[in-house]
């Protein structure tokens, strides 16, 4: 049995609480939040219960924690989790700045602790796929990959703020598919955007509506269009052209259902939100996760990978506060 702490009772920690609670032979045992009573409330719904920070490190039966907690929090709790000999699962980012970001993977190599990072858009059943017929060799030699990324609305200024901004922030999901799917590293960018959704956002210093476009080291390109504005829905699309053929990666739908009429032909518009669209992803990253720390499977996200896309997420930054295309080191 794996007795597990969780860190952070808010809405992705409500998710991973569910699934911590549905793993066969882990055991749910604290969760820690700054809110005692949203710590207390969620503990009790899986049959755990509240503790701080230090009682939950301090104690040696805990094996694995979870952080989901909010971003600013994120590098001390690894940092505090890889001293104490925990197995850590973290949510993106590692953290806002690549500096405190390199020290969290360097104190995860030297504790010699398993750490996984939440990118859950890797265990979608579709895009998964995507990547198994990629590799397959079905269309060739990958060389375009398009990804398509629109929230429905966006957050609240007041998160906008604290957000590190919709590159750290949104777009970072978007930069871990890049080098997944693609299987490459990028020697350049160049981001451009507007604020286009709400002037408040531009307020606070942000964007909300971007485009990021990437060459990599063999050559090929990705285009990345983004916005925090899609009134049909969450769209979250990719294609990859390649040699031999080109693969779609499309949205998800409540149901698959298609009414014919004789005005016209409609389906259900996608999925609402990110937690609808990837609630079988957050599943199977969980189990992904205890597979690893039960059985020694290869982690498919790890901390070296949060550092990578935190390092084209500064990048694209710095591409549009300055204008240019910011090369990158390999």
């Amino acid at each position: 049995m794996i007795e597990v702490a969780l860190f952070g009772a808010g809405r992705i920690g409500k998710i991973h609480a569910a699934n911590l609670a549905a793993q066969p032979g882990v055991q749910f045992k604290y969760v820690v939040d700054v809110n005692q009573e949203a710590a207390a409330a969620l503990a009790g719904l899986h049959g755990g219960s509240s503790a701080t920070v230090e009682a939950a490190l301090a104690d040696p039966a805990i094996k694995a924690v979870v952080i989901a907690s909010s971003t600013d929090t994120h590098a001390d709790l690894i940092l505090r989790s890889a001293a104490a000999g925990k197995a850590i699962f973290c949510e993106k980012p590692v953290d806002l700045t690549l500096d405190r970001a390199r020290a969290c993977a360097a104190a995860v190599k030297e504790a010699k602790v398993l750490c996984m990072l939440g990118f859950q858009r890797r265990y979608d059943p579709t895009f998964n796929a995507v990547k198994t017929r990629i590799e397959a060799g079905e269309i060739g030699t990958p060389e375009l990959l398009v990804v398509t990324s629109r929230d429905p609305g966006p957050p609240p200024v007041s998160y906008i703020k604290v957000s590190g901004g919709i590159f750290k922030d949104m777009l970072i999901h978007d930069f871990d598919i890049f080098r997944w799917i693609l299987d490459d590293e990028a020697v350049s960018v160049h981001a451009t955007g507007s604020c286009l959704v709400d002037p408040a956002i531009g307020e606070a210093g942000d964007l909300d509506t971007a485009v990021v476009t990437i060459r990599t080291a063999k050559g090929r390109l990705c285009q990345i269009n983004a916005s925090r504005r899609a009134a049909y829905g969450y769209d979250q699309r990719f294609e990859v052209l390649g040699s031999a053929g080109m693969l779609q990666a499309g949205n998800h739908k409540p149901t698959e259902v298609t009414a014919y009429g004789s005005v016209n032909v409609s389906v259900d518009k996608p999925e609402d939100f990110f937690l609808e669209r990837y609630r079988v992803a957050y599943a199977q990253e969980m189990a992904h996760f205890f597979d690893a720390l039960t059985h020694g499977t290869p982690l498919r996200t790890t901390v070296h990978d949060g550092l990578k896309a935190l390092e084209l997420a500064e990048a694209a930054t710095l591409s549009w506060r300055e204008g240019r295309v910011v090369t990158l080191a390999l």
